[in-house]
């Protein structure tokens, strides 16, 4: 029987770690947050009342092990003048199975068949009101997942406008992991916004299982500047309760300078530094290597060798 792997967050980076993680032999379930009220995502949510769809389409298609054009057309954002305009196709056919099926557990479980998934991929709530909320260090208070990331404010607090409900089955698939992995990406918007149900960090407090954090590669502009390493695991420590983070696994890749210079200057992000000694303190176990590549002029983590460190670690 396989072992299995719980991944929560959401955005690019979990979509991306999930291309190399399905090729290990793991059961994985994937655990998406749904309070994204940007882009398309955030248009369909006002005009259906629906959670979030857009980074629940993006795992999904990350998963699948159909043909690239269905990929791509999932992805395919439509270019028009019309009401259509930005929206991708995926999110349009998962707002649409929502409508006929009541459920968004069900609709990705059909689409989920339908593109040949074959691991598990669950929202952390139903809720269709869900509401991040942030809680800046000046005391102001912004409403919004996609207005605290243009914030670009340091937060005392994240929390959300109203409790949510979590899906039971994201509770089963916590009490029953063997492995439990917090993915990189956005700290405040991808990986808080599952830690802060209550019900999730009851079932974190309860588990055997380890906890991982997939540290990120470079800081966030107003959120995470000047972070080390230590840190990020820090910040997600805070909200965690009892149970910490065991294991960390960060990249030691020498960033080329001209690449450097560009994210420095163009999007105000520094690579973020492993130091050492204050990881050490925290009794969490560091897992170092030279995770990250460039593609299209873009910092990317190598999703097959990081996945081979995770498939390591689960079966050390």
């Amino acid at each position: 029987m396989y072992k299995k792997i719980v991944v929560l967050g959401g955005g690019t980076g979990i979509s991306y770690l999930l291309k190399g993680l399905k090729k290990f032999p793991v059961d994985i379930t994937a655990v998406i947050t749904v309070s994204d009220n940007g882009r398309s995502t955030g248009k369909l949510r006002q005009e259906f009342h629906t959670p979030a769809v857009g980074d629940i389409r993006k795992v999904i298609t990350s998963l699948s092990e159909i043909d690239d054009p269905i990929k791509q057309m999932m992805s395919y954002r439509f270019k028009t003048s019309s009401d259509l305009d930005g929206h991708a196709v995926g999110n349009l056919i998962l707002t649409a199975m929502l409508d006929i099926t009541g459920s968004l557990k069900d609709s990705i479980a059909s689409l989920s068949k339908l593109l040949d998934v074959k691991h598990t991929v669950l929202p952390i709530s139903e809720d269709s009101q869900l509401t991040l909320m942030g809680l800046d260090t000046d005391g102001n208070i912004i409403e919004g997942e996609e207005q605290i990331t243009m914030a670009h404010r340091q937060f005392e607090k994240i929390y959300y406008k109203e409790e949510p409900k979590v899906l039971k089955e994201v509770i089963e698939a916590i009490e029953n992991a063997d492995l439990i992995i917090f993915s990189m990406g956005s700290l405040y918007t991808s990986i808080l916004p599952n830690i802060i149900c209550k019900e999730v960090r009851e079932a974190l407090n309860k588990t055997k299982s380890p906890l991982m954090y997939l540290c990120n590669a470079v800081t966030q502009p107003g959120e995470t500047d000047g972070f080390t390493v230590s840190d990020h695991i820090k910040l997600l420590n805070k909200y965690l309760d009892f149970k910490k983070i065991d294991a960390v696994i960060a990249s030691n890749t020498h960033i080329d300078k001209k690449i450097a210079e560009k994210y420095e200057t163009e999007e105000q992000k520094d690579p973020v530094v492993i130091d050492y000694a204050e990881i050490k303190k925290l009794g969490v176990e560091l897992i170092e290597d030279d995770l990250i590549t460039i593609e299209d002029n873009t910092l990317r983590h190598n999703s097959l060798k990081l996945s081979s460190l995770i498939f390591a670690y689960l079966m050390k």
